[in-house]
């Protein structure tokens, strides 16, 4: 009788497809079956990890659940013993951050399958180049060209990439930020979105890249936006979006983008551990990742797959074309209690944007419910 198992990822076809690919070549090799489902974005951002733990043998996260996965116990660390080899051949095929974002208290809790960080996405048929600095955006702003995705968390997002660019990134102890980095990375974040179609507050990623793919459309840029690779293959709707490393507005290039990207765990609850923590190394590999995984539509997390020359032909060279920002990017804070914070601070400030309130105010409240979030929630890591 074939072993099933169970897993939860979340629903776009970078997310979802390379899964089901990659779950059917595991099956052919050793006769286990894993049944994927999936959760919007929306969903998939804020759900609770433990209730999926709960359900499923297999988890796709992302980096900052690892504080409250940790103190709620419901994920199993992949650091095993007897694969110390495979776990060095992961961590050293790393893109970036990746690897490490996942390492919590001495403990690995994910492996990083797909990488992301805030890059630029722009049209080749309708600009000559993408934007190299920030100064560069006005012009195209004004000309209605511009999107910006600020649904929440992505416009906290920009926050944290726009004071990382210009050399003060926030903290993940402490203070969230210096008032004089925040107050700036606030006002410039308001200049943009006073000049561009304030429908971009109800717009994430995917909303942003489907308007500027679709027929007719003169959106030609979005500055900070998370890469979403399938958008940058022929075919996959009517206009191709081509990216870029982000425009600088600092002097350090592309440095400071906040880090994304999702990892796959095992459950802690799974009574199939050791047959899951097994597909968790496989599908990380950097021969599955360049292979199968990236040409299902993913959007590996292997450094393989990034500097394969294949991969990249297919993809207006988007690996190659990120790369420098994927590995200067930004890994957020990831304690027990962050989660809540990265929810309530999109919230305060896109109030605070919309409604022009002072900058210095905004901040200071960031700041204040950033010192909130250690409270009880930190204490039980």
């Amino acid at each position: 009788m074939t072993m099933k198992l169970k897993g939860m990822t979340w629903s776009h076809p970078r997310g979802y497809d390379p899964m089901v690919a990659c779950s059917r070549l595991w099956k052919e090799h050793t006769g286990v079956a894993i049944d994927w489902e999936k959760r919007s974005l929306q969903d998939f951002e804020s759900f609770p990890v433990e209730e999926l733990a709960r359900e499923y043998d297999l988890i796709v996260i992302d980096h900052p659940h690892v504080g409250q996965i940790t103190a709620e116990n419901c994920l199993a660390p992949l650091d095993v013993p007897g694969r110390e080899a495979e776990l060095r051949s992961l961590a050293t095929g790393s893109v970036g951050q990746s690897f490490p974002s996942y390492n919590w208290h001495g403990r690995q809790w994910a492996f990083p399958i797909d990488t992301a960080a805030q890059v630029c996405a722009w049209r080749p048929d309708l600009l000559e180049s993408p934007p190299a600095s920030w100064d560069h955006l006005g012009p195209l702003a004004r000309a209605g060209t511009v999107l910006l995705p600020m649904r929440p968390p992505h416009s906290l997002m920009t926050f944290y990439t726009l004071t990382g660019n210009l050399g003060g990134p926030c903290a993940v102890t402490g203070e969230l930020i210096s008032r004089e980095s925040g107050i700036r990375a606030v006002e410039m974040i308001g200049e943009i979105i006073s000049m561009i179609d304030p429908a971009c507050f109800g717009m994430d990623p995917i909303a942003v890249l489907e308007r500027m793919a679709e027929p007719g459309s003169r959106i030609a840029c979005s500055p900070l936006i998370y890469g979403y690779v399938n958008y940058a293959i022929k075919g996959f709707r009517n206009h191709r979006v081509a990216f870029a490393n982000i425009p600088a507005a600092g002097y350090g290039g592309p440095a400071g983008s906040a880090l994304g990207g999702t990892g796959i765990g095992v459950s802690a609850f799974s009574p199939n551990q050791d047959v899951a923590i097994d597909f968790a190394y496989w599908i990380a590999r950097g021969d599955i990742q360049r292979g199968p995984y990236a040409f299902a539509g993913g959007q590996p997390g292997h450094a393989e797959a990034w500097e394969d020359d294949i991969v990249n032909a297919r993809t207006t060279n988007f690996y190659a074309a990120t790369r420098d920002t994927l590995e200067l990017a930004w890994v957020r804070p990831r304690h027990n209690g962050y989660m809540g914070f990265q929810h309530a601070a999109s919230a305060r400030l896109n109030v605070g944007l919309l409604k022009r309130h002072d900058a210095s105010d905004i901040v200071d409240d960031l700041n204040r419910l950033y010192q909130q979030s250690w409270g009880d929630h930190s204490r039980r890591i």
